[in-house]
């Protein structure tokens, strides 16, 4: 029989499908990653855009989930120094919704279930004495500090992609797998590209790493069994409204449904808020903000701030449908936020499939996966993604440098290509001596030469790609 066109074939582009594809081709394995619409274009780039361990699943005892998330958020935080970047986050007492001892408790061990290198550590704060005095709400008198860190969570699978890609993968996205089927010892894989045409694959093992459609993908293509999971899908939304405070700090606030909603400065000029948890039923790449989450969201802010929000000042919503594992759980809330890989071998090649997950944990997710595949030596912890080489990790220092490299560049470019491109920034910006260089100005210090290289090296094909 001849060989498959490939070792493994990720059926997904989102971050897991991401991570899996990155750490199968740097196993040396002949890997294809395909995705039906733009490379993290659904779940995770509609994110709260953080790499945390999970305060408030310390509520719930999933002990094992934080220790793990939190030892990732270190690992993280030195392979991506460029789009991962700690936060402090502040959190106002309210008596009448957890005691301040069982605060001081939880916040004690997520300083200590995991490392801790380069973070703060967790401390209280009397707001009489404290900037956040200023923008939090008069029935505050008390707050506590905890640090963790913000992503740009599409960058981030982005920059997997280009890794993968680097190290031998075929990426193709807008790419959807419109069937999978047993043929021999291999999956023959039938694909259609956004151009209408349709064409196969083959490969010696297949990952579905489809996200909110996992199991969907399996019942299209007559592969589930007794022991596929059962998802349930769970919607967050997030509102973008001008800035409400001033200062780089994010607030953590508490709600009478026992939720917590963040705020956090969020391009320069705004503040994100959210997310809310609502059960959801329908196509996931459909998934909107309700009346009722808009109303949550700017209920929790108003409670919380002096300054005041209503729903004609949000300047953009985004609304993303999370995977979580079945557990016959009441409230939303309270499902866990941890994953489980099932290897499917009954159809003769291997089925990986990918249920629940988070981004913090990502890469450890794709180690696994790739593990119960083909097993070899692992190796993500210790390479930096595309753009990561940053001296130290130090992102000041890099920046400085960069404007004595470029100082042509007004501030506001410079701080943005070296938050999104990292050292890659290099590869557009080289053979330039001015603005002029960089060709036509297409608006918002957008110019030909990004868009080039974004089509050249990222795989963008539209407008909202690039956006």
């Amino acid at each position: 029989m001849p060989q498959a066109d490939f070792d493994i074939c990720v059926i997904g582009g989102g971050i897991n499908g991401a991570g899996i594809a990155r750490d199968a081709a740097g196993r040396g394995l002949r890997v294809l990653l395909v995705e039906a619409g733009d490379l993290g274009g659904a779940t995770s780039s509609n994110s709260t855009k953080l790499i945390h361990g999970g305060l408030r699943y310390l509520e719930y005892c999933e002990f094992r989930l934080v220790r793990e998330a939190l030892k990732e958020r270190e690992v993280l935080m030195d392979l991506a120094p460029h789009i991962i970047r700690p936060m402090e986050f502040i959190l106002p007492h309210d008596e009448n919704l957890r005691s301040a001892w069982m605060i001081r408790m939880g916040l004690f061990l997520y300083d200590n279930m995991g490392r801790r290198n380069k973070l703060k550590k967790s401390h209280g704060i009397h707001l009489s004495a404290h900037e956040a005095g200023d923008v939090l709400n008069d029935r505050y008198w008390q707050a506590f500090s905890y640090s963790d860190c913000v992503v740009d969570d599409a960058r981030l699978v982005v920059a997997n992609v280009m890794d993968a890609a680097e190290r031998g993968a075929v990426v193709m996205p807008r790419t959807g797998c419109t069937n999978l089927e047993q043929e021999g010892n291999v999956w023959r894989i039938s694909l259609r590209d956004v151009a209408g045409r349709v064409f196969t694959r083959t490969a010696s093992a297949a990952v579905n790493a489809t996200g909110p459609w996992v199991r969907g993908f399996l019942e299209s293509s007559g592969l589930t069994g007794p022991e596929t999971p059962r998802i349930r899908l769970v919607k967050g939304s997030h509102i973008v409204v001008p800035r409400l405070y001033e200062g780089d700090y994010s607030y953590v606030f508490q709600q009478p449904d026992r939720r917590i909603v963040f705020a956090m400065p969020y391009e320069y000029a705004y503040t994100l808020i959210g997310t809310t948890e609502v059960d959801f039923d329908g196509d996931p790449s459909g998934a909107q903000i309700e009346e009722r989450e808009i109303n949550y969201l700017c209920n929790a802010a108003n409670r919380s701030f002096k300054a005041q929000i209503a729903p004609d000042q949000i300047i953009w919503s985004y609304s993303g449908v999370r995977p979580l594992l079945e557990d016959e759980n009441e409230s939303a809330t309270a499902v866990t936020r941890d994953y489980q890989l099932i290897l499917d071998r009954t159809h003769g090649p291997p089925l990986l499939s990918v249920f629940g997950g988070k981004i913090t944990t990502y890469r450890r997710l794709s180690e696994q996966a790739v593990d119960e595949l083909c097993g070899g030596r692992r190796w993500t912890a210790a390479e930096q993604l595309p753009g990561g080489n940053i001296p130290d990790g130090n992102m000041d220092a890099y920046m400085q440098a960069q404007a004595q490299r470029y100082p042509w560049l007004p501030p506001e470019m410079l701080y943005r290509y070296a938050h999104t491109y990292g050292t890659r920034m290099d590869v557009f910006l080289q053979n330039s001596n001015s603005l002029n260089d960089l060709g036509r100005h297409l608006g918002e210090g957008i110019f030909e030469a990004e868009v080039y290289y974004l089509a050249a090296a990222e795989w963008a094909r539209t407008v909202e790609d690039i956006l």
